[in-house]
């Protein structure tokens, strides 16, 4: 092959590979050249959130009840199944800390024994008090009837003997009969001991039986089938192992309803004026990208709050999912695309065409810069008032030579036809007199023209003088 015929090979080749790279490559030019068209249609006006799947209603697996009557007021999780967990009813969910109850339970069995040997020691003692007394009962009888039989055998002794005998009979007596009264005093006094180191015993055994069935409810199991949900605390953070729980809100963990589920919301201050309860949401869950919802709007705070590490004031919305699928689970993310507002029949743009001059808003078309009034917006696009029509192309980014452009403004009759229009929407509109109102003035319109017909009737007294 011939040198020349070579040369002429590699300088083709050189001018292709010249030609496709100035044709591929991505310059300025060909970005100037991208245009939209104006398009006429529906217009949407949304605020997009992002938020959290929650069940709209559960059940709320609580700790033990009673721990307040044993001055325990609060109670660590020490171990609970992982969360998510499906569970059939009487399942176990976790166990809490039985340190602190344990040794108030050791302490109530040293009570109780104590309780105990008092009970017997009581016991005993009335006992032995109640058997002597009865012993010196049954010897005061003895010496009752040989007092008695002294007397009888006195007489034939001297009456001065008789008298003496006699005397010793009545002092034994009254010495019996002061024995039977204080026998029946330390009875009752026996009963009563014995009744308040019982009630003493039984209520140290109730409370200590008391904390056995409280132990055992240290550990919880399922109320029922479900998905056990850990409960999240004031700052968001999931209630797992090392977890504390209170007497006052006792909840371990939840079995939601899946049935029925919500997003959960924050909204920027900027955005809260737009969103009203019964808007409808078009949801999507990052999960599942494939999938779309629908939702309504439920509940919108009144009160706004601060987020976490931020200064954001956000206001918390409520968006309850209308239909039911099984693959929804509690904690995921989902997108909240709120329907805030729907105008028919508008010409709308991207914003991004939407250019400014001395307040003045124009965009760039292929030959001028054209006048525009502009509308509502949403996060992408923006209504065309007026100024352009269905189909004109507009340069998305302006040309080099945009500044040479011609401006061409829009008839100031539209302009001020605009102006009307935007001056009667925001005006206040005028209260219109009520039923009762226009009787009542017209009543005093009556009073006042009748007035004036006796004023003419009454003679004119000075011209009379």
């Amino acid at each position: 092959m011939k040198k020349s015929t070579i040369y002429i090979i590699i300088s083709a080749a050189i001018l292709v590979i010249i030609i496709l790279i100035l044709t591929l490559s991505p310059g300025k030019s060909s970005i100037d050249t991208i245009k939209v068209p104006v398009k006429f249609g529906q217009f949407r006006i949304n605020v997009t959130t992002t938020g959290e799947l929650e069940a709209k209603n559960s059940e709320k697996i609580l700790g033990p009840d009673g721990l307040r009557n044993f001055r325990i007021w609060q109670v660590k999780i020490e171990d609970i199944i992982p969360d998510g967990t499906v569970v059939d009813s009487g399942e176990y969910i976790a166990e809490l800390d039985k340190t602190e109850l344990s040794n108030k339970l050791k302490d109530k069995e040293i009570d109780l024994e104590q309780f105990e040997t008092q009970h017997i020691k009581t016991k005993l003692d009335t006992t032995l008090e109640l058997r002597e007394a009865r012993n010196e009962l049954i010897n005061l009888k003895y010496t009752l009837e040989e007092k008695q039989i002294a007397v009888d055998q006195s007489i034939y002794e001297p009456p001065a003997t008789q008298r003496q005998v006699q005397i010793e009979l009545d002092k034994t007596q009254r010495a019996s009969d002061q024995a039977h009264s204080n026998y029946n005093i330390k009875k009752e006094k026996a009963i009563a001991n014995m009744q308040e180191v019982s009630t003493s015993l039984e209520k140290a055994q109730l409370e200590y039986d008391q904390m056995i069935e409280l132990l055992k409810k240290f550990t919880i199991r399922a109320p029922k089938s479900g998905m056990v949900i850990y409960r999240r605390n004031w700052n968001g953070q999931k209630q797992g192992i090392g977890s504390t729980i209170n007497i006052w809100d006792p909840v371990v963990a939840e079995l939601p309803n899946l049935t029925k589920m919500i997003s959960k919301t924050y909204v920027n201050e900027i955005d809260i004026s737009k969103v009203k309860e019964g808007q409808q949401v078009e949801i999507g869950v990052d999960a599942f990208p494939d999938k779309q919802y629908s939702g309504v709007v439920k509940k919108v705070a009144n009160i706004g709050e601060q987020l976490k590490n931020s200064n954001t004031k956000v206001f918390e919305v409520v968006i309850e999912v209308n239909e039911f699928d099984s693959i929804l689970r509690p904690a995921m993310t989902t997108k909240n695309i709120i329907i805030t507002s729907i105008i028919d029949s508008v010409l709308y743009l991207p914003i991004e065409c939407i250019r400014n001059n001395d307040s003045i808003s124009y965009v760039n078309t292929h030959n001028s810069r054209k006048h525009v009034i502009v509308g509502k917006s949403n996060e992408n696009e923006i209504i065309i008032r007026a100024g352009l029509k269905e189909d004109d192309q507009i340069h998305l980014i302006p040309p080099e030579n945009a500044e040479d452009y011609k401006m061409v403004m829009i008839d100031t009759a539209i302009v001020n036809e605009i102006i009307r229009q935007d001056f009667k929407t925001k005006a206040p509109k005028k209260k219109q007199p009520g039923k009762d109102e226009q009787i009542e003035q017209s009543e005093i319109s009556i009073k006042k023209m009748s007035k004036e017909d006796i004023d003419k009737k009454k003679p004119d007294r000075r011209k009379k003088n």
